[in-house]
């Protein structure tokens, strides 16, 4: 999936409710849930309680970062 397609899928859920799992090291899975505040050139903030986490598009592409809209 190239990053266009990934900014436009991310933009179609802003302001809406979606689960985060990332993959960390050691592959460690850490979900969030949250609200995608808006969309900039490489990252995009989610609300998560009260604390904005931002994440890549590319983190999207290589499959560290899932979004699951809730």
């Amino acid at each position: 999936m190239n990053l266009d397609k990934i900014k436009e899928e991310v933009a179609s859920l802003i302001n809406k409710e979606v689960m985060i799992n990332v993959t960390g090291s050691r592959n460690k899975n850490q979900m969030y849930k949250g609200v995608i505040n808006n969309v900039y050139s490489n990252i995009f903030p989610v609300l998560i309680e009260g604390t904005n986490k931002s994440f890549t598009y590319s983190d999207v592409a290589i499959g560290d970062v899932k979004i699951y809209h809730v």
